[in-house]
């Protein structure tokens, strides 16, 4: 079982940045950020594969986000700068056992999901 706690998110203008942790308890091999905006379906931002020293980040955050981990806190981190009116979303972590790289940004190939954090980016 892998328990995944989410936080950092809140509300910053366009044009700021803001950082959202993710502290994980138990085993993952792969572990991904997704959003969820009010009446849009769950997209894959960015994902972290340690084993094999990958990150993956979704087409409309690149350059902007970047995705890290910190072993030793149990951490992993989305690094959000230049935010957009566009990326207000529910934000949420999420890991899978399996290392199946050219999925990471499909929601159904992980196992664990946190609670969710709330980013708002006003205009």
């Amino acid at each position: 079982q892998v328990q995944l706690v989410e936080s950092g998110g809140g509300s910053v203008q366009s044009g700021g940045s803001l950082r959202l942790s993710c502290v994980a308890s138990g085993y993952w091999v792969f572990m991904g950020w997704f959003r969820q905006a009010p009446g849009k379906s769950r997209e894959g931002v960015a994902a972290i594969y340690p084993a094999g020293n990958s990150i993956y980040l979704a087409d409309s955050v690149k350059g902007r986000f970047t995705i890290s981990q910190d072993k030793a806190k149990n951490t992993v981190y989305l690094q959000m700068n230049s935010l957009k009116s566009e990326d207000t979303a529910m934000y949420y972590c999420a890991a899978r056992r399996s290392n199946a790289a050219s999925l990471w940004y499909l929601q159904g190939t992980y196992n664990y999901w946190g609670q969710g954090t709330q980013v708002t980016v006003s205009s």
